[in-house]
């Protein structure tokens, strides 16, 4: 007797791109946003007792062992020069300098057996480190 098992398709994770408005800028250099990120970031809204009207901070600073790391962090309202992007109702505030850097990444949620965290790929980067924090441009 042959048993016929439907063929296994693997899901697509969802990616939501958005669009970072600057002039001249196309989809390639749009902020992607896995699925999994966003409802992490809900999640620990949640937790934590965040307000719904929060949003979260991207950005780049110097430092870490290539140059310059990523930072992530909750902020009660943009601040004046911050590029501000809407991910699923999720507010996504990006100062004008880490935009320069963040163009076209993609910020996901890995749970696996190797780590949980929040990542990045970059495809400006030049250079990473180990840790996966760290890149260098």
């Amino acid at each position: 007797m042959m048993i016929e098992l439907p063929n296994a398709v693997a899901e697509e994770p969802t990616v939501v791109s958005v669009a970072t408005g600057i002039t001249g800028a196309d989809e390639n250099d749009n902020i992607n946003i896995s699925g999994k990120a966003i409802a992490e970031v809900k999640k620990i809204k949640e937790q934590n007792s965040i307000p719904a009207e929060y949003g979260l901070r991207v950005g780049v600073k110097g430092g870490g062992c290539s140059g310059m790391s990523y930072t992530l962090g909750f902020d009660a309202a943009p601040k004046e020069q911050d590029l501000v992007l809407n991910a699923e109702g999720v507010s996504v505030f990006v100062d004008a300098k880490s935009m320069f850097y963040l163009m076209g990444i993609t910020l996901d949620y890995s749970d696996g057996l190797m780590g949980k965290g929040f990542t990045f790929n970059n495809p400006n980067a030049t250079k990473t480190c180990g840790c996966g924090s760290s890149f260098g441009a």
